[in-house]
């Protein structure tokens, strides 16, 4: 299917993608993937069929907003994850004894931004919402994702978990 934003859009590893990549230099990796809606349906089964016409403008409007916001965007996305760190990883990664290891010393969301700066891709869904999934290296096993809806970040987890 084509569409007049998106281009040539088709099934990919984790669902829909199209032409259109997200880069940005806040992140490492650039030109990450953009999914176009669910990969799987509310019974686990693969979605194996293509986003309406109407779908696709929906979500080219969705992603034009997040990319015109792109940084108050990416800096809610620094100051949730330094949150998070600081509410489930800081007591072991800020005692040597925990950890074994050295304190990092981050006291600040400039001091954690270096642990959130692989993202792995786009995911834009209905009702204007984007998923942001970032591998995270403190927590590279679940990683991080950030769910925007209507600009605004309503919930941060793992990767699945939003």
């Amino acid at each position: 299917m084509t569409h007049r934003y998106w281009g040539n859009v088709e099934a990919d590893w984790a669902g829909f993608s199209s032409d259109i990549t997200f880069s940005n230099p806040f992140f490492d990796t650039q030109n990450v993937e953009v999914f176009l809606g669910d990969e799987y349906d509310e019974d686990g089964e693969e979605i194996d069929e293509l986003p309406s016409e109407k779908q696709l403008t929906e979500f080219e409007e969705t992603y034009q907003n997040f990319i015109t916001d792109i940084e108050t965007n990416i800096k809610s996305i620094q100051d949730k994850a330094y949150e998070r760190y600081l509410k489930l990883y800081a007591h072991f990664y800020e005692n040597s004894e925990k950890s074994g290891e050295p304190a990092l010393n981050i006291d600040s969301a400039d001091k954690h931004n270096g642990h959130i700066k692989e993202i792995m891709y786009l995911r834009v869904l209905d009702e204007k919402t984007i998923k942001v999934s970032i591998r995270y290296k403190l927590d590279s096993e679940h990683g991080l994702e950030f769910k925007f809806v209507g600009g605004q970040i309503t919930d941060i987890g793992g990767i699945a978990e939003t």
